[in-house]
Parts: structure tokens; C-alpha cells; sequence
């Protein structure tokens, strides 16, 4: 089953969105294959999958990531609602570094994106009760966890909500601000 994949601004980060094979019973897709990923340059070797569910409408989660040597690639992809995905080039020497790009992911739409290590990444649910599932390609890590300041004005990312409406877990109140960040990457 082919799918599509689309190379976004940021280098390594990519939609992938499978094909779907529709019949009156609903619809099928292949979420994942090893072997159409690796033609498709996504080679990690995925470990581990995850899930989350939000309750609430936006929802947000990150900007997160994991210091080496437990960095993760993620493979995201929303099983009910929706979500604005974002994520930012954080690898010391990039051309792009502090830019991001962002994408609406749906169960409805099938789209997934890929995060290659050395990014930030996070989302904001759309939807109450979202449940979003990702892949990654190392295991968690406490130590190694960290987050930056989701709504910074220095990154002046736009997720289509406003903060008075976020709701957030303490670990994200309390992260730092972009400009304390020290890219581990």
C-alpha cells in the first residue's frame, strides 16, 4: 500500500500519510511498514510506542524533548480528534535553528508526522478527548527530559489558541524561556 510523504521546511521533519482502502464496512490503512518508511528516508528503528489522551480542547503538550544519548525520534499520528503539531529546530549549527513548522493531524485526515531527534516538539489538542499515539526510537529517559516555553514570544509560534484557553501540565508552566535554553543537540 503506497503512501504519501511530504518534506516540510524544516530538514528530516515530513507528513506521511497512508492510503486508505475504503468499503462500506469503514476503511483500512497501514500506519506503519518498516520497508515503505526506509524508501521514504524515515529509517529510525521505532522501540516503542506511546499514547495520550487530552480531556480537554487545547490541550498542550511540549515543546519537549530528550537530551542524548536518549534523543527520540517520534513517528505522531491522532487515533480520535485533532491537533495542531509543532516543531522547532533546536541542532546547534542549524541554518534553521529556532524556526518551526506545524501541521493539523487528525483521525479524520490520517496524516502523521515524522520529528527526527534534534527538534522540539509539541501539540495542542483542537478537540476534547483526543487521543494521540507516536512511535519512538529510544526509550524515556527522566534525566534526559526537558522542555522550552511553549508560547515564547522569541519563537513566536502560532497554535491557533490562546494562552488564557491552554491547559497545561505543571511541567509546562514551569518551563524556560528559549532564550535560557542550552541545545543539548
Amino acid at each position: 500500500m503506497p503512501l504519501t510523504v511530504e518534506d516540510l521546511d524544516l530538514d528530516g521533519v515530513k507528513l506521511v500519510t497512508p492510503k486508505r482502502i475504503e468499503d462500506s464496512r469503514g476503511s483500512f490503512c497501514e500506519t506503519y511498514n518498516r520497508r515503505q518508511f526506509a524508501d521514504a528516508g524515515i529509517t529510525a528503528d521505532f522501540i516503542q510506542d506511546n499514547q495520550s489522551v487530552s480531556a480537554p480542547a487545547y490541550t498542550v503538550r511540549g515543546l519537549h524533548y530528550q537530551s542524548p544519548p536518549f534523543a527520540q525520534a517520534k513517528l505522531v499520528r491522532v487515533l480520535k480528534g485533532s491537533i495542531v503539531d509543532v516543531v522547532v529546530d533546536v541542532r546547534k549549527g542549524s541554518p534553521d535553528y529556532g524556526k518551526w513548522v506545524k501541521a493539523v493531524l487528525s483521525a479524520e485526515n490520517g496524516v502523521q508526522i515524522f520529528v527526527p531527534r534534534g527538534y522540539l516538539h509539541g501539540f495542542v489538542t483542537l478537540e476534547p478527548d483526543t487521543h494521540v499515539a507516536y512511535k519512538v526510537d529510544a526509550y524515556y529517559d527522566r534525566a534526559s527530559d526537558g522542555a522550552v516555553k511553549w508560547d515564547d514570544p522569541d519563537l513566536g509560534i502560532d497554535w491557533g489558541v490562546d494562552s488564557g484557553k491552554a491547559v497545561l501540565s505543571d511541567k509546562d508552566k514551569a518551563a524556560p524561556a528559549f532564550s535560557a535554553f542550552e541545545s543539548p543537540f
